[in-house]
């Protein structure tokens, strides 16, 4: 446990932003703040796809309507292509219905958050995904290096819980308490994964966590909701924090 407790400056450092939810913004060199990356859509130019001159030959017009075919073609396979190059079969997490993959190969994690959800770029944070409407509502992933092989090397789960939770994952200023805490193995790699409620004078969040070591990292994943809307969305952060999983890079 002390080992976890040594690592707690680093751990603070990048995942104290979670306790922020309102936080999003980067700003950018003119000033300006960019809250979400947005992608950009792939067009097929309309004059590519005219018809070819009435007086073109049999052989001329098969010839074209065969490159129109593959011009649409391209259209339909390229950002399939690059849905595929996100999400490679071998790492990504199970596709289920309502939920949209993740899938980082340089880091060598994977998980899924709900559709509709939008990413944001905040400061310390890997990634983040969050509703626009309800910003309470959102999965931070972060992670630290470490010389640990198991998870189980920090201390029990309800030890690691109630450290991160009173030293990182709330601000000192709020008052938290762990619900439960527990662990699981999958593929030979151990998660452990707890519930906690934070309270602030303004609002209260529920939340999960699912933190395990891999690639010299230690792996955090938190999910969460305001208090007020748990019960319409605690199976859905339940697929979230169950889905997250490490592979080797």
């Amino acid at each position: 446990m002390a080992a976890l407790q040594n690592s707690m400056p680093s751990l603070h450092h990048t995942l104290f932003t979670n306790s922020f939810p309102q936080r999003g913004l980067q700003k950018l060199s003119h000033g300006a703040f960019l809250c979400c990356k947005t992608s950009v859509p792939l067009h097929v130019r309309g004059e590519h796809l005219s018809s070819p001159p009435a007086a073109a030959s049999s052989s001329s017009q098969f010839q074209d309507s065969g490159g129109r075919r593959r011009m649409i073609a391209v259209g339909i396979i390229a950002p399939l292509v690059s849905i595929v190059d996100r999400t490679p079969i071998a790492f990504a997490a199970e596709t289920k219905k309502g939920f949209l993959p993740v899938t980082d190969k340089k880091d060598g994690y994977t998980f899924l958050y709900p559709f509709g959800w939008q990413e944001v770029v905040i400061e310390g944070q890997d990634k983040v995904f969050k509703d626009v409407i309800e910003p309470l509502e959102s999965v931070s992933v972060n992670m630290i290096p470490t010389s640990k092989q198991d998870i189980r090397d920090f201390g029990s789960p309800q030890e690691v819980a109630e450290t991160l939770i009173k030293k990182v994952l709330a601000p000192p200023t709020q008052k938290t308490k762990l619900i439960q805490a527990g662990e699981h193995d999958v593929d030979g790699k151990t998660y452990y994964t707890f519930e906690f409620v934070t309270q602030a004078p303004n609002y209260t969040r529920h939340a999960l966590t699912a933190v395990s070591i891999g690639n010299g990292k230690f792996y955090t994943l938190t999910t969460g909701a305001n208090e007020r809307r748990w019960d319409k969305m605690k199976e859905r952060l339940l697929t979230v924090v169950d889905s997250f999983k490490i592979f080797n890079v």
